[in-house]
């Protein structure tokens, strides 16, 4: 069953598939009434994504996910329902977007000298208009017949420990979360299954999260789609008095699980950030 709400996904902008004017429309052929695009430290896509949806009667939900650090280690955060024209959120996206054209840059130098020769090339025209993340020069090996597929990318190149990995010059997650929340909005926590930590340090980071002022914790996700791991989620959100938040994370089609609108149900007893934005408005 498809949900009538999606509060993350991704467009061209960033490291999508779709134009943002393509996904608000899938997202409508998918049943989605309200969606948030989330593009990767970045606003660019929200404005022909709004007028995309004024012609398909898609509510459209000003998002972004950011990249931050906490004890060292990156994290995602995204923001739902701020101003995108606020001062301080466009000066810190703007930092973000010169962190991730020096780390694009940096990966490909490592990767040309690793043997990859035409990466940097090669992932640029995957990317477009967009900065170069790690996903675009996965893209460009799969596309180059240098590895079977997204995994063995990351596997064999990208993933922590790999010749090309680089870690990004982030914000703190902090500063971050001030971002969203001076210009309005509420800060989710994303994925947070997706970090390959245990339990008790998921628990610290979200005692930093919430004590930063973040809201709110993705429960339903399409990247952790078993309803064990909904459950799970969902009794840390009650445990830390979050708001309750659901997303694909859809980045393209072809995955069914992280297609628009497919994440599983929220827990009915948890209190959902949409809600919350609504009273807010």
């Amino acid at each position: 069953m498809t949900a009538a709400y999606d509060l993350h996904c991704h467009s061209t902008a960033s490291d999508g598939h779709l134009t943002p004017a393509a996904v608000v429309q899938r997202a409508a052929e998918q049943g989605v009434a309200t969606l948030a695009l989330t593009d990767h430290d970045t606003v660019a896509g929200l404005a022909e994504a709004r007028s995309a949806a004024a012609g398909c009667g898609v509510r459209l939900i000003p998002g972004v996910e950011l990249s931050v650090l906490w004890q060292g280690r990156t994290f995602h955060v995204v923001g739902l329902g701020f101003d995108p024209d606020e001062p301080g959120l466009q000066d810190g996206l703007a930092r973000m977007q010169r962190a991730r054209q020096a780390r694009g840059e940096a990966i490909g130098e490592r990767l040309e000298r690793a043997g990859l020769s035409g990466a940097r090339e090669g992932a640029r025209a995957v990317a477009g208009a967009a900065e170069i993340p790690r996903a675009h020069y996965a893209r460009w090996m799969v596309d180059s017949g240098k590895v079977r597929g997204y995994e063995e990318a990351f596997k064999r190149y990208l993933r922590r420990g790999r010749v090309g990995y680089v870690h990004g010059d982030w914000v703190a997650m902090e500063e971050g979360i001030e971002w969203i929340c001076r210009a309005g909005g509420i800060a989710v926590l994303a994925h947070p299954l997706g970090y390959d930590l245990t339990g008790a340090w998921i628990r610290r980071v979200l005692d930093a999260f919430a004590a930063a002022g973040g809201e709110g914790m993705e429960v339903a996700c399409g990247t952790s789609p078993d309803p064990r791991q909904v459950g799970q989620l969902g009794g840390w959100c009650r445990r830390y008095a979050l708001l309750a938040s659901t997303g694909s994370d859809f980045h393209g089609p072809g995955h069914p699980s992280r297609e628009l609108g497919a994440a599983p149900p929220l827990p009915g007893d948890l209190p959902c950030v949409l809600e919350a934005l609504d009273e807010r408005r």
